[in-house]
């Protein structure tokens, strides 16, 4: 029997700040609840532990409330959401080294997994999703058990990551092509479309001006994360030919990319990976995109057309690249890349390659203390 036909019990550990549900509030919760999901399909035994909300279907075990609630207001809130989280991963990870699970899987970019991971019975793979961050980055640098993996997202997360730990594996995201269906073409008259949470870091503000100098009207979609941001960057520049659709289901969302004729992508950070582009690809719409983090690696020239990160007039020319661009070339590159099938299949090679690692260790240790207790 191979590898990947084997049965396993798998622990899931998401992060606590929204529920893993849909609407989903961005790629994170997207990337967790297709892992879950797709593992049970395939006859797996999945426990998700995550905040409170998350969907009941995953195997749900949840063990704190959404900890961004908790920020809203003073810096004793913040506090607060700090210590709901921390209590809620220790508790948890003390409770993990009593249990029958084969394998353990982190996506909760919590220090606290990482750091104890040791004392657990069976090995932990730890996904990579951000650059290195102070309390994360901490307990990596800490971290020595000895069954453990780190897996990036992407050829530029194992680049970032790499003064801090050498990263054992790159599994590029994957997503469910059959959620997004090809759209062979788009709406007439063309329209630009823009989704993703509604903070400084996504960049709707410089999309909104592209589309402008472009002279192609922009939807977009997403939640509205921050009212401050909105208030200042996005409502002056809202205009006849700007439309906010709300925050949308999968099924509405995976619509509204279809109909459009290329979609814009705005990261005023290196995105790790860039669901949304994987997205749009599977849905037949070309993008347009700053070049940041992971994104090169998932467009091609025959499916999307990259802008100098921050530069409005670039990412108009791009815009202007890119809804000439072939459709179908689209979904092409998205089964390539971009299908979830073939990242659960590369991490239940894994769960396998690290479950015979870690029983064969035993077995070492088992055979090294007979010896001395036989001398």
């Amino acid at each position: 029997m191979s590898i990947t036909a084997v049965w396993m019990r798998i622990g899931v550990i998401a992060h606590l700040k929204y529920p893993i549900a849909e609407p989903f509030a961005g790629g994170l919760e997207m990337h967790t609840h297709l892992l879950c999901r797709q593992l049970r399909l395939n006859g797996h035994d999945v426990t998700l532990f995550a905040a409170t909300l998350s969907d009941p279907a995953l195997g749900l075990e949840a063990i704190c409330e959404q900890t961004e609630i908790a920020k809203v207001g003073t810096a004793e809130a913040g506090d607060v959401a700090f210590f709901r989280e921390h209590h809620a991963y220790l508790s948890l990870m003390s409770r993990l080294r009593r249990s029958s699970f084969d394998v353990i899987h982190n996506n909760s970019l919590h220090y606290l997994p990482v750091s104890m991971a040791e004392t657990l019975p069976m090995p932990m793979v730890t996904t990579l999703h951000t650059p290195p961050f102070c309390w994360l980055e901490s307990g990596i640098r800490e971290a020595s058990a000895p069954f453990a993996r780190f897996v990036g997202v992407s050829e530029a997360m194992r680049e970032q990551w790499s003064p801090v730990r050498p990263i054992d594996q790159v599994i590029l995201n994957g997503i469910d092509l059959d959620r997004f269906p090809w759209q062979a073409r788009h709406d007439e008259p063309g329209h630009l479309i823009w989704y993703g949470r509604i903070v400084p870091e996504k960049g709707l503000h410089l999309a909104l001006d592209a589309a402008a100098l472009a002279g192609i009207p922009l939807r977009f979609a997403g939640p509205m994360l921050d009212q401050a941001y909105f208030d200042a960057e996005i409502a002056p520049r809202l205009t006849h030919k700007t439309t906010y659709l709300g925050h949308l289901d999968h099924e509405a969302l995976s619509k509204e990319i279809g109909q459009a004729a290329a979609f814009v992508c705005t990261p005023r950070w290196d995105e790790p990976y860039g669901l949304v582009v994987a997205e749009a690809l599977a849905c037949g719409t070309p993008v347009a995109a700053f070049a940041r983090g992971a994104i090169p690696e998932i467009l091609t020239p025959d499916c999307g057309a990259l802008a100098r990160p921050d530069d409005v007039q670039d990412l108009a020319c791009a815009i202007a690249r890119a809804v000439g661009l072939s459709r179908s070339a689209c979904r092409a590159r998205a089964e390539a890349a971009c299908d979830v099938r073939r990242m659960i299949a590369a991490y239940e090679r894994l769960y396998g390659e690290m479950i015979q690692a870690a029983a064969a260790g035993q077995m070492q240790a088992n055979d090294a203390l007979e010896d001395r207790l036989i001398a």
